[in-house]
Formats: C-alpha cells, structure tokens, sequence
C-alpha cells in the first residue's frame, strides 16, 4: 500500500486462495477489453486449474537483482551518489525506518557468489541492472567513465557468458545520478531524454558485443507515480498528477531514444533485443459480472497503468483515450514525429508482474472491481491488445516478511501459481512467452520497505558483514522447476479400471433429520364428521354430534417421510446416514422426560426405509456450532456440557433408550459425529483436552453398553466418525513441516482412535491411551512454556479397560486437504491469538481446484487418509469414508460435484485394491439443499425438489459396483434393485403427470366397467323377459288346450301347415 511502511499480512496471505480462471481465445491487435467477456476457466477441467506440461525447449529461465537494491559499496571506487542515496541519508524519506542500502546485499564485491546462486538454481539467464552514477558519476556519459565500474560490469558480464548464463542488463533501474536530480530536477525535466540517450548509447557500445537482450529501463510507472507524484520512493517528489504525468511522458522519449539509438547505430553488428520492463497490476469486474460496460471499466484499469506505457511504445504512437479523455490538457501529447518514432520500439515485451503493482492497483480498483495476481489473464490480454508479441517475464515473483527467513513456504505457492499460470498462457492461449526470471535472486534493499520484507530466492543475514548466500526453499522449488522444465505428467489423474465389493456401502450422508410432524394426513385420526362450503368459504365445518371410529397412528401419516425417503431412493444408494436430536428426544437432558412423537417419528422413518430394503446409519449426537448448546439438551449444556463427567453418563443413558427404542431398525450406529470438530469450540487448551477425554469416555461406554445388552439380539455395528482430512507438508523441502503434517493427523485422529485401538507400530499394543508422541510434545510444550505439566488427562486403569477395542469399524468424514506448517511464533502471531494444541498452521495451495465456498478439490488427498489409517491401524476393521462432498452453485447441471464424485471415489478405488485398504463404503454429502444450491443431491423443496445431474454420476458408479474394465460383465446382485428404481426416480421426477395419468387411468376404467355393467344389465333383463314371457305361454297352452291322445285330424294338420 502507498505510503505503508510494511506490507498487508492479509494479502499475502488471501494470495494462497485465489485461483485464476480463463479459456482459449484468438486475437487480434487491439482486443484486449474482450477478455472480460469471454467465458472463464472451469477448474474441473483437465488442465485448466493446473496444467501439467512441460515449457518450450530452449525456455529462458532466470533470475535478477537492481544494482541499487543488492549491490551496496555505495560510495567505493569513486561511485557517485543516486537519487536513492540521497533519499535513504536524508530526512526526505520520512516513511523509512532510517535504513540504507550503503552495504545492501554487497554483489558489487561478491558478484562471483551471485554467480554461484545462479549455477545452484541451473537458470540459463541473470537480469541485472547498470548502475548509472557508478559508471558516471555526474550522469553526464560525455565525459570519462568510471573505469573500475566498466572494469566490474565486464568481468561480470564475461563470467556469465563463460558459465553459459545470458546476461539481461537492463540500463536503468530507478537510480538515477543525483547529480541529474539536483541540476535539472530529475525527470520532470525533459532535458534527462538526451542524457539518457547518451549514457545508452556508451553501454550498447561498451557492452554491446556480448549482450543479446537490453532492457531500457524497470517498470517507469514506479518512477513516475511513487517518485515524483506521491514521494513515497526516491527523489521524494510531491508533485501530484501533472508531476507523474510529465515524468512519464520523458521516460517514454528517453526509451523511444534508446531503442532509436540501437537501431540505427548498434543492431547491425551486435544482432541484440531492446525492449523496457513494464509492470501492471490485473483487474477483475464487479462480482464478476462481464457485462461490456464492467469490461470497459476493467479495459480503462489496466491502460491506466500498463496502456499509459505500452501504447505509445507498441501501438500507434499515443496514449490511450481513456486516459486522454480523464486527465484532458493535463495530458502531455506527443507530436506527429514523436509518434513516429516512439511507436513500436521495443523487440519484445518485457513484463513486470509482481507486489509494487498490485498494490497500486488496489487504489484504481473502483466500481466493485476485485485486483488478482492473474498472471495468465494479464499474458493474454497483452496478447489480445498488442498483437502477440514475444514476451519475456522480466520480474516475476511475491515476497514475504523478514521473520519468515529462509522457510518461504508461502512464496512456493506463488511461484508454482504464477510459473504455471506463464505455461497456460504458453500452451492453451498461444502466448508466445520466451523467459521467465524469478525475482529476485538474493535479499536486498525493498525500496520504502526497507528490510522488513524479503524477495531473494537466497537469504541474507543484514547484521552479519559476510552477507553469506543461503538458498530459500523457493531457491530449492525454483531449482526443481528449472530442471524439470516446468510441471511432468500427473500420475495421480490416471484412471483406475476396477470394482467395489457387492456390499460395498453406497452411502447419503446427511445432518440431523429433522422432524416434521406437519403435515400429517388426519383421514383415519380425526373422530370428527365435517360438512364442507356451508358459509360459501370453502371451509369445513365439524358436525356436532357426531363422532367416527378411528385407527391407531401409522407411519404414512407422516407425508413428509415417504417424500423424503423417496427422493433418497431415487439416488439408487443403499445406505442413508442421518442424525437423531438428542435435545428433541430428551428436552430435559434425562429420562425424566421422553418425546415419544420424536421417537415415533424416527421409528417410522426406520421402518420406511427397511421396506425399501435399505439401511440406516444412526449418528445418535450430531454436534453444531449453529446453536448456542452444540446440540445438547439446554440443561446438560448449562450445567458444563461436555466439560463434566455427569455429561458422559447422561449420554449413556441418552443411547440406552435409542438402542432400546430403535435398535432393531438399525445396523449401523454412530455415538458421536466428529468430536474432533467439537473440540475447537473451547476457549482454552485445558477445555479442549478434557472436552475430548469425556467425549471419548461417553462413546466407550455407550459402545460397551451395546456390546453387553443388545448386541446379541440386534447385531448391530457401533462406531464414531472422525473428520479426517489428509494433511499435507506445506513445505516439502522442511523436515519440520513433515514433523508438523504427521502432529497434526495425531491430534485429529490419533487422539481419537489410538485410545480404542493403538497401533501396529509397537510391540506391546497401547490401547487405552492417547498417542505417546502427542503426550511427549504436550509435556515437552508445557516445559518450554513454563507451565506445571501437560494439560492432557488421563484415564484411569477402568477406563482404559472399557476404551480398549471399543469400535466396530472406522468411520471417516473426509472433504478435503490441508497444508500444514509448523504455527509461526512471532510477536505478532502471540499478540493475534494463541496457537493451536496441534501448534500447526493450515493453508491451501492456490493452484487447487476450488468451490464457490473456498474448498479445495483435492482427491488424491482421500487416498493418503485411507493408507495413513490403514498403515497405523491395521486392516482388521471396516473403514468407512461416512461422508464426504462439495459445494456447488449450480441449480441443476452441478459439473463440480459430479468431477468430485468420480475423482474421489476413483481415489477410493485405488485405495481398496492397490492400497488393501479394507474401505466398505462411502457417502455421498448431502440429499438435499435446505435453501440455496450448495451440498445437496437434490434442490431445496422451494426449488420442487429436483434431481441434480450428479445424481446420474452417482447411480452409474453405483450400478457397476466402481469402474470396471468391461461394462457388460455380471454385476453385483444388488445392481437390479438400482436399475428398479430408475422406475422411482422418473415417477417422481414427473410426479404431477403420473398423477394425471392415474386420474385418466381410474376414470377410464371407471367408465368401461360402468359399460360394462350396463351392457350386461340390459342383456340380462332382456333374457329375463324372454325366460318370463315363455314361462306365461307354456301356462296358457297348458291351460286351453285338452290333453288328448288320439291321433289329430286331418284338418288340424292342415291348419298347422299353412
């Protein structure tokens, strides 16, 4: 920030989390503003968070200092003072801590050492700078040089040569003689173009021979804003805009003639590049929102920092109209020769992407806009707006506080973000990048930060004379960069062909089930009679009077669980884990008082879901912040919590009625979900510990009390579930940081599980008791601190008895990865707020995948939990990954969520079959969102419930038992019942028509029975006339006619015939 002595510890820090996104584009000059617009990177995409590829052969990796930053010896071998001199002796530079760089980092004496840092790291480039008043003391390049000076600078020059190292010499690097300064007012001073021009024109022609690439000057933009309008670096001029804006309109000129200069008089022979280092900062819209006026905001940012240089040099000769149309006649102009023979005089671009920009541009970061370290965006936009020209990232790099020393972890992160931002740039948008130069090589002076901050690769002690160079771990990770030209092929992508068992647990995870007794159906329940529309309301009036039989309760008159277990079903998975609410079931904390509504609920949900022939897992206490008694029932909470014993008994009791009540629906039980969560609540070391001791001691007994009472009958498993996210060594070049890693997994977990099982590590196992190597750092941290003794408890001889094996299987929540560091002990992190138990610090690597809630994909990271645990204790017990998911804003097509599923559970399957994990199951987080889309398989009911595509993700994995090698082959058993509920899933999906359908279907056979009947009625009562009319005439017959037996005669047999 301008005017700040030290930097912001929030941005270096916020810095780890931003991942920059972008695609593929084609350009044309002038382009630049389109990027905005363009559809950004999808991170779930293969290579397009982080690319793994390999750099261009013959890529120019490097490394640079400035002459007045490093090398010192101020006034040694007639050297003339500099600007920065002045500024750092004088009481001009109120800002600083009276610091100078009169010694600095001492390279004008061990310029060899330099070399050797270069060698080390094996870069094929040193960007440095020409000290302009230690060759010319009174900046006057007519006179005679300083011959010691010329004498260093060749020797240097020739020894990077003879090491095969190509020399950058950039010619001014803002140490301008304050002999200039002082006679003609610096650069406000138009007569300085001439000046430089002659001081240019001796070094191309006294180096020239032996320099391919010239840089004319390092980032004017600083010179001109930070130097003559706010005063915050040297010459500490105060002169506002018109200042800033004259000074810059002569360093352009003062390049033009530079670069005219070469070319005319130099290039020929000498074959060389010229090109001056630009700096910018980069600019995102408003939440962002690409529309093409955000875009055009955006578009006037970066001309108002990087355009205000770069258009007159690589464009037509002027400045941007944006900047003509702010600043009006403020705005110097250029005449029509000028414009001449300032357009297109660099060879190259050369940018410099580093902390001084980004800081300034937080100051033009207006209208809602975000400042990013988006190097690839800015690559492309430069691309876009100036029509692809070579680059060279002249000043690549981040920094860090001076406490940090050599252990820059987070500067790691930085380089691998901006390095691999430099190859997307290379290989998807065809950027045509040549070079990249870390900066800087070794410690020096930060210019208004004096020492307080660090940038070297090496680290230099300032209060020792021997400035001794000792590589940084960035030093190590830039080293590995160089020799692997860039990031080789990820093995951890390759997809396994394999399969889960048929018993595989294929799992939902969700939260406290929430109980709704409303709405219920009252049909068989309410005795009452009702006559409905008697007041022309519609309303139902109860008939006095009169009362009708009822039946008992049953489970469907709870509609909202046969919905909600269908839409479960709909997934296809086998199991559902959901939480019970101890403070509903038992408000008062004991039996005294027993919701059996609640409990009847949970029975019916139970039940519902043994019909559907799927099981439940049962967390029996699901602790959350979001409550003021973390889920405990109000009486229990107030009187200590988990802080007391008495807590651990009512618990027992609290799960004897649960085993009792719903035990014979259940098959999995979980006591406690992630007690270590629980834990960071408290306040204090000693609360977290003794929290932990009673949360540990009431699951045991609660899993002991179902091994002794109900197990026989009900067979049912009992387990806790850890949140077991992998730890990662921030730092791979640390012992420390591995140290850390592994301290961290023990209190997450060992703490937990090596009470109940011990480890396969020692001879004698050591159940009943925490971790021995947690115990030994409590002890050891308590010394150290001066305190009485480790503030972790201990069990008794019973309770390690009754801990011993209390566990049926591992149950594991895992989401993500964390880097773990070792938690930094300055005065700064005291005074903030106490360290953790663990004493470790997390962060996350920027160039993860991320979700809109800042959760980093991470999948390999499952994997390396599943071993870790399998490792330390054995293969004897099922594990179960009881959940697991992200976030994802998509209201239906979540494509971050279904990449997480396959991702991870590919991870799972390595695991089982490459790792002989004994891995039984794995759940999904979660069924459903509760309002906007984040978690859930399914939308809220707000948004009608509907089915997200990961769900088709989920049941195609789960209908092939994993990812088998031939799709066709047999699968499991438990595969029919699936492709049965496909059935399920698409009647509820459209229920609304399935219920027309029905209406038509009914009615339809209604009205054909309805026929039917009415047909045969009129048949029957047709016949029943013709049987009835015969019966009379048969009657009538028998009546009339005589019975006789005599032969009839001749004329009744004549009557008949006729």
């Amino acid at each position: 920030m301008v005017g700040h002595p030290s930097p912001p510890r929030c941005l270096l820090f916020s810095l780890l989390l931003v991942v920059p996104l972008w695609n593929k584009a084609t350009c044309s000059p002038g382009e630049g503003r389109s990027i905005w617009q363009r559809p950004k990177l999808n991170p779930i995409i293969k290579d397009q968070s982080f690319l793994h590829d390999t750099f261009p052969s013959g890529f120019l990796w490097g490394s640079g200092t400035s002459a007045f930053q490093t090398e010192g010896a101020w006034s040694q071998d007639g050297k003339g003072a500099s600007i920065w001199d002045h500024f750092t002796h004088s009481s001009v530079s109120s800002n600083l801590t009276r610091e100078t760089a009169n010694v600095a980092s001492d390279s004008y004496n061990l310029w060899k050492e330099d070399i050797e840092a270069l060698e080390y790291l094996g870069v094929r480039s040193y960007s440095f700078s020409l000290s302009w008043p230690r060759i010319f003391p009174d900046g006057n390049a007519t006179g005679e040089p300083n011959a010691a000076a010329v004498e260093h600078y060749s020797c240097l020059i020739k020894s990077l040569l003879e090491k095969k190292i190509e020399p950058i010499v950039t010619l001014y690097h803002s140490d301008l003689p304050h002999a200039l300064q002082e006679q003609y007012g610096g650069w406000k001073n138009g007569t300085l173009v001439g000046h430089f021009e002659e001081y240019a024109s001796f070094c191309f022609r006294t180096f020239g021979s032996h320099v391919r690439y010239w840089l004319t000057m390092h980032n004017p933009y600083l010179v001109a804003v930070q130097g003559y309008g706010t005063g915050v670096h040297a010459p500490g001029q105060k002169l506002g805009l018109t200042g800033s804006l004259a000074v810059a309109h002569n360093l352009i000129l003062a390049h033009a003639k530079a670069w005219q200069t070469y070319n005319t008089h130099f290039r020929t022979s000498q074959k060389g590049k010229v090109s001056i280092v630009l700096g910018s900062h980069w600019v995102e819209p408003q939440r962002g929102q690409a529309t093409a006026a955000n875009a055009a905001l955006c578009q006037q940012s970066i001309e108002a920092v990087l355009g205000w240089f770069a258009n007159p040099i690589f464009a037509e000769g002027d400045y941007p109209l944006s900047l003509k149309m702010k600043h009006g006649d403020l705005m110097p102009t250029f005449t029509p020769e000028e414009k001449l023979w300032v357009q297109k005089t660099a060879d190259f671009f050369a940018l410099s992407f580093g902390p001084n920009n980004l800081r300034l541009g937080r100051n033009l970061a207006h209208y809602g806009q975000t400042i990013t370290p988006d190097l690839r965006r800015l690559l492309s936009w430069i691309k876009l707006e100036y029509g692809s020209p070579n680059v060279l990232v002249a000043e690549g790099g981040w920094f860090s506080e001076a406490s940090v020393g050599r252990e820059d972890t987070v500067a790691i992160y930085l380089m691998k973000s901006f390095i691999n931002q430099v190859l997307q740039a290379i290989k998807l948008d065809g950027v045509q990048v040549f070079g990249y130069s870390a900066w800087s090589l070794v410690d020096g002076f930060e210019w208004n930060y004096g020492y307080s901050i660090r940038r070297g690769l090496f680290y230099i002690d300032f209060n020792q004379p021997n400035r001794t160079r000792i590589p940084k771990t960035t030093a190590q990770y830039y080293k590995l960069v160089v020799s692997d030209n860039g990031f080789p092929s990820d093995e951890t992508s390759i997809e396994f062909k394999g399969q889960f068992p048929c018993k595989f647990h294929w799992g939902i995870a969700d939260s406290t089930l929430h109980v709704h007794f409303y709405p219920f159906s009252p049909q068989f329940t309410d005795p009452h009679l009702y006559s409905w529309n008697l007041t022309g309301d519609g309303s139902l009036h109860p008939v006095s009077g009169v009362k009708l039989q009822t039946r008992p309760a049953q489970c469907t008159d709870y509609l909202a669980i046969r919905g909600h277990l269908r839409l479960f079903a709909s997934t296809g998975a086998s199991h559902y884990r959901f939480a019970l609410n101890w403070s509903l079931i038992l408000p008062q904390g004991d039996r005294s008082h027993v919701n059996t509504e609640a409990l009847r609920y949970y029975r019916c949900v139970l039940t519902e879901l043994k019909k559907l022939h799927l099981d439940a897992v049962v967390i029996m206490y699901y602790p959350t912040h979001r409550t003021p008694n973390l889920g405990l029932p109000v009486p229990l909470h107030a009187s200590g919590g988990w802080l007391k014993y008495s807590t651990v008994k009512a618990f027992q009791e609290y799960a004897a009625l649960c085993y009792q009540e719903l035990g014979a629906w259940v098959r999995y039980w979980i006591t406690i979900n992630e007690p270590n969560r629980l834990v960071d609540v408290y306040s204090s070391g000693t609360e977290r510990h003794q929290a932990a001791h009673n949360l540990l001691l009431a699951h045991a007994k609660a899993w002991r009390l179902y091994e002794r009472e109900y197990y026989s009958q009900q067979q049912a498993l009992v387990s806790l579930a850890l949140h077991a996210d992998w730890a990662k060594p921030a730092n791979p070049f640390l012992e420390s940081h591995t140290v850390a890693a592994e301290r961290f997994l023990l209190f997450e977990l060992g703490r937990f599980l090596d009470p109940l099982l011990g480890t396969r590590y020692e001879d004698k196992q050591r159940k009943g008791d925490y971790p021995h190597e947690m115990e030994a750092y409590l002890e050891e941290r308590a010394r150290v601190m001066g305190l009485p003794g480790s503030p972790l408890p201990s069990f008794t001889e019973d309770e390690r008895e009754e801990l011993k094996g209390a566990l049926s299987f591992i149950a594991l929540n895992h989401f993500t990865t964390r880097l773990v560091s070792p938690y930094p002990h300055t005065q700064a992190s005291i005074r903030e707020k106490p360290s953790p138990d663990h004493d470790c610090l997390t962060l996350s690597d920027p160039t993860w995948p991320s979700s809109g809630l800042g959760q980093a994909l991470v999948p390999w990271g499952l994997r390396k939990m599943l071993r870790w645990v399998s490792r330390r204790y054995g293969r004897a017990l099922p594990v179960i990954v009881t959940g697991s998911g992200i976030d994802d804003q998509a209201p239906v097509e979540d494509k971050l969520r279904q990449h997480y599923i396959r991702s991870y559970l590919q991870e799972a399957l390595k695991a089982y079959h490459l790792d002989a994990v004994n891995l039984q199951g794995f759940y999904v987080w979660k069924l459903q969102d509760q309002h906007t889309p984040q978690y859930g398989l399914f939308s809220s009911t707000q948004h009608q419930s509907q089915a997200k595509a990961s769900i088709a993700v989920y049941r195609k994995i789960i209908s092939h038992s994993g990812f088998p090698n031939n799709y066709t082959m047999k699968q499991c058993r438990f595969s029919d019942l699936q492709e049965s509920c496909s059935i399920c899933e698409w009647m509820f999906k459209n229920k609304s028509m399935v219920v027309f359908g029905g209406c038509l279907l009914v009615t339809a056979v209604m009205l054909a029975a309805l026929v039917i009947f009415v047909i045969i009625t009129k048949r029957n009562e047709r016949q029943g006339r013709g049987r009835q009319m015969g019966k009379v005439k048969r009657r009538r017959r028998k009546e009339r006619a005589p019975m006789c037996l005599c032969p009839p005669s001749a004329k009744y047999l004549e009557r008949l015939t006729h």
